[in-house]
């Protein structure tokens, strides 16, 4: 397939380092709602196109016609889905029926890379593999399994090759702080400008995630692109499980300052897996992908953004 790569949600956490992954090898055009990121600006042709307007998702893959999709964009968080439980199935569900529809449509033959979640998986304490059972435990993993779904009803007979990924936990510079380790190193940052007081307020710290460097993941994607088999998911994951207490005390021991952890009931959530660690067998046999960017090279990085924005 020859023509133009497509990112949505290119201004987003992960579409904005998968567009810098990929500059420089392909012309990239990117969907956003929101300006992209200074880093990734010029990398790329962006439009701004609400992926909720029907009319105008399929209005521009009759224009574009692209050869590659790598669907980013959707609702990210999972606590939040807890307070508006409509919202990420509009954002993770029906987005991807309007571009797969659209592209079925204007008959384009497209390679498309949707970015699910782990999240689908019920509650394990074993590495997940993608034959273990599907049961969310949240709205947010609800809406990223119907997204699954939609995707893999698509039919070779419409000229699209649809390959799935369930993503563990995923961190890097310029993801929100209103993730885990973000959250932590900009609260670390602040309190080493003491606008804040030395202590960070968390939830449950006892959990266990597979935390993978966001530009590992975003390699896995465009591997995953070249060498993914139509109709299959892969996981995306490190196999390595971290309590988020151990992530925490990776800031706190990179801090300036002495600060003082404290457990906030108001952060605990409804519903919470203890453990969510992922097999990334498939996704290495089929691609030879291995994560390469080190722990504590992610928190450096981390904690290296947040100590430069202005908070």
């Amino acid at each position: 397939m020859s023509g133009p790569v497509l990112v949505t949600g290119g201004a987003g956490f992960a579409g904005s380092h998968l567009i810098e992954h990929l500059s420089g090898t392909v012309p990239i055009h990117a969907w956003t709602r929101s300006d992209p990121p200074p880093a990734s600006a010029a990398l790329a042709t962006w439009t701004h196109v609400d992926l909720l307007d029907r009319d105008r998702v399929r209005h521009e893959i009759a224009k574009l016609r692209p050869a590659r999709i790598f669907h980013c964009a959707g609702a990210a968080h999972v606590g939040t889905s807890f307070h508006n439980t409509a919202e990420p199935l509009r954002s993770n569900a029906l987005t991807t029926h309007y571009l797969l529809d659209a592209a079925r449509r204007a008959g384009v033959a497209c390679r498309v890379l949707i970015t699910g979640s782990a999240m689908v998986y019920a509650p394990s304490t074993s590495p997940l593999t993608e034959g273990e059972t599907l049961r969310p435990t949240s709205p947010y993993g609800l809406s990223k399994l119907a997204q699954e779904q939609i995707a893999l009803d698509v039919l070779a007979g419409d000229g699209l090759e649809v390959v799935v990924t369930r993503t563990f936990n995923h961190t890097g510079p310029r993801q929100q702080a209103s993730f885990a380790a973000p959250g932590f190193a900009r609260q670390i940052a602040m309190i080493e400008r003491g606008a804040v007081e030395p202590v960070i307020r968390v939830g449950n710290v006892d959990t266990i995630r597979d935390l993978t460097d966001v530009r590992d993941t975003v390699r896995a994607y465009a591997l995953l692109m070249d060498r993914g088999t139509p109709g299959t998911v892969y996981n995306v994951a490190s196999g390595i499980g971290r309590t988020i207490r151990s992530v925490l005390e990776a800031f706190i021991n990179r801090s300036n300052v002495p600060v003082e952890i404290v457990v906030d009931p108001e952060r605990l959530r409804p519903q919470d897996n203890p453990v969510m660690v992922g097999d990334p067998s498939r996704l290495r046999a089929s691609t030879g992908w291995t994560p390469e960017l080190p722990f504590d090279r992610t928190v450096d990085d981390l904690l290296a953004y947040w100590r430069s924005q202005p908070l």
